[in-house]
């Protein structure tokens, strides 16, 4: 009897330990609190966009990429203040397959939003527009910046809301399990 309470105790603390050692690692893998990551990643279907020079750009063409799709605008300071980062993540030579989508949330204006990135010094990075807003309705924004994250399948597995720092190491460790 002594022996089987002992058994009992001895795997309860193991199954705990096995718990709470899992939680605090994935707590640890999460580089920044205002990453939320989704528990069951949810397919997006066709999201159609346009690129500077008004031409259809449909999300589901890229399956097999990992895609970052950055909601900013020009008046938006926190925007101006991770550009930069997101601009050199876009030439990180660590990944093989990511694609940056950074789309404005204004009417589209081609001059106010080449000044943006002109006046930031932002060279590797193209604008997109969504002008009918459709971002803002399938994706359920609230305010920018927000940047989704969507893996090979074409599924949300993560969205950040607010501004990062696209450098940071640990996001960039973090961001390439998913390449």
């Amino acid at each position: 009897m002594f022996t089987n309470i002992k058994i009992i105790n001895f795997l309860l603390f193991f199954f705990c330990f096995s718990i709470f050692s899992s939680i605090s690692q994935t707590n640890e893998e999460i580089p920044f609190d205002n990453i939320a990551i989704n528990e069951k990643p949810r397919l997006v279907s066709s999201a159609i966009f346009e690129d500077f020079q008004g031409n259809n750009v449909d999300l589901k063409k890229y399956r097999g990429k990992l895609l970052v799709i950055n909601f900013w605008a020009t008046w938006c300071k926190p925007c101006k203040e991770e550009m930069p980062s997101l601009d050199k993540l876009s030439i990180n030579s660590n990944f093989k397959n990511l694609l940056i989508f950074p789309v404005n949330m204004e009417t589209p204006n081609n001059i106010k939003t080449k000044k943006f990135f002109n006046d930031l010094k932002i060279k590797n990075l193209s604008i997109f527009f969504d002008k009918n807003l459709n971002f803002v309705k399938k994706f359920k924004l609230r305010g920018v910046p927000t940047t989704i994250l969507i893996n090979k399948k074409g599924e949300e597995f993560a969205r950040i809301i607010g501004s990062i720092d696209f450098q940071d190491n640990n996001f960039l460790k973090w961001l390439s399990l998913y390449d």
